[in-house]
């Protein structure tokens, strides 16, 4: 057991942790740029109302893109004007921070028109018209999204009119070297084996980062010894992953009527123990200011929700979700352990501020989710479940109100019907 002796299992759970939250953006960047016609600088219009992928959003026309700029080339962004829909351009540094959101709110006196984004410290021009955003190192992310309303037609409509321009040709480097690796089964030591490239790929904003990326090098240097690193694999799979995982999916968030609501989200600070769960869990997470998540996959009584049951969702007259958000609110059903919604015949899945639900005669709201409809709750309220499959609920409140970025607000548990 000598060659054990410098390991430190609280430094080898530190560097893993922190690292594990650039290597899924790393791992990510790979994937994206492996489909056809992707390429960085190059706007991706996801068709809007598909349903054919993880936990997807279908209140928005979304569309997503890989930027790359150098010291001479940015690229300008072109966003249209949005009337009266939520919109917004989130743009996003390569460990997972939220660098800015593009929308009325942030940019009052230039909501829409051009946006220069440009590489940290650049000297290059930026035209009277443009606003200049520069970027925490030379490779970001969008992901922008317009509000569809009762009328999507509209909305794909301006989806199509934001637009990227690079002003040259951008020297873009490789994307940075990482293992691949599945969720269930995380990355063992192979995380470390090049780390220092990995490191150098992209500067952390994190005001720990400097002490954390010296953890990181002491780890990497552990593994290069053939003892040590059978030693290091052993104690990341059996101790520093489970540990994480359990963190990610019941800790991470603030946790209330067995809904746990993302707060603290899109930037992180010193919490990189956050940021690698909201990277893990839901990649890509926005700034509160922005949209507060609720995931719910138990009931009141603290039992997996299962299609072979029904349960309601009993929002009281004064604390529906319409009432703490200053954009709209969604709710929409998956299965799990997949995330896919659940086919059914009225191809519903998901309810939104502009679904026309019906109100209990006191101004509450019942929405039942069940695998069929019951005469307790209307039925153009009926979000259907998987018969006799686990499911799980994802509630957004888009540009929450006060209330709930303070964690005051959180939806009610879900009631078993009996």
């Amino acid at each position: 057991m000598s060659n054990t002796a410098s390991i430190d299992q609280q430094t080898v759970t530190d560097a893993y942790v922190y690292l594990l939250g650039r290597a899924i953006v790393i791992r990510q960047e790979q994937t994206d740029l492996k489909e056809p016609g992707i390429d960085y600088n190059v706007i991706k219009y996801n068709p809007v109302g598909s349903a054919d992928f993880v936990n997807p959003n279908l209140d928005v026309a979304y569309l997503e893109a890989w930027i790359a700029v150098d010291d001479q080339t940015p690229v300008l962004l072109e966003v249209p004007e949005v009337k009266g829909r939520y919109y917004t351009a989130q743009i996003l540094d390569e460990w997972g921070e939220v660098i800015t959101n593009i929308n009325e709110r942030n940019y009052p006196a230039h909501p829409f028109g051009k946006f220069m984004l440009v590489a940290p410290g650049s000297q290059v021009k930026v035209p009277a018209d443009a606003v200049r955003i520069e970027l925490h190192s030379r490779k970001a992310k969008m992901l922008a999204r317009v509000e569809l309303k009762t009328d999507r037609e509209g909305a794909v409509a301006l989806q199509k009119q934001f637009r990227f321009t690079p002003l040259g040709k951008p020297v873009i480097a490789p994307t940075a070297p990482m293992a691949s690796f599945g969720n269930k089964e995380l990355i063992g030591i192979e995380l470390f084996d090049n780390a220092e490239a990995v490191l150098a790929s992209a500067p952390d904003v994190s005001p720990i980062a400097a002490q954390m990326q010296a953890k990181v090098r002491d780890i990497s240097r552990q593994a290069r010894d053939a003892g040590q690193r059978q030693t290091l694999d052993q104690l990341i799979k059996e101790q520093v992953v489970p540990q994480f995982l359990k963190y990610a999916v019941t800790k991470s968030g603030v946790f209330q009527n067995n809904w746990l609501g993302t707060l603290g989200t899109g930037n992180y600070g010193a919490d990189y123990w956050k940021r690698s769960s909201a990277n893990l869990v839901g990649l890509w997470a926005n700034a509160n200011d922005e949209v507060i998540y609720f995931v719910a996959v138990r009931d009141a009584e603290g039992q997996p929700l299962n299609g072979a049951n029904d349960y309601v969702l009993e929002f009281p007259a004064a604390n529906r979700p319409d009432a703490v958000v200053h954009a709209y609110w969604s709710v929409i059903l998956v299965d799990v352990p997949d995330y896919r919604v659940v086919p059914n015949p009225l191809n519903r899945f998901n309810f939104n501020s502009d679904s026309g639900l019906k109100n209990e005669v006191d101004g509450s709201l019942k929405i039942l989710m069940a695998s069929k409809s019951n005469v307790a709750v209307p039925e153009s309220n009926w979000l259907p479940a998987p018969a006799g499959k686990g499911f799980s609920l994802t509630l957004r409140t888009y540009v929450p109100k006060d209330v709930v970025k303070r964690g005051e607000w959180f939806p009610p548990a879900l009631r078993r019907l009996k």
